[in-house]
């Protein structure tokens, strides 16, 4: 399972992007909020806003075939 977010899923005009492969939410979390203050400073970093950035998280399921 990957789990993806980009910036511009937000609106903003940001190409970031992070992709963890490990089923970890809080390193996906962290990064992000490591790009929101470094970039995005005018952003408030309150629980209302962090629960609108999970739910902008991508989840995919990749699967693999072995011939």
């Amino acid at each position: 399972m990957t789990k993806t977010i980009n910036c511009n899923f937000t609106g903003t005009d940001c190409n970031w992007s992070e992709e963890s492969t490990r089923n970890d939410d809080e390193e996906l979390l962290s990064r992000i909020k490591e790009h929101i203050l470094a970039e995005h400073k005018e952003f408030e970093l309150n629980s209302e806003n962090i629960e609108n950035i999970k739910s902008l998280i991508k989840v995919t399921k990749r699967f693999w075939w072995w011939g």
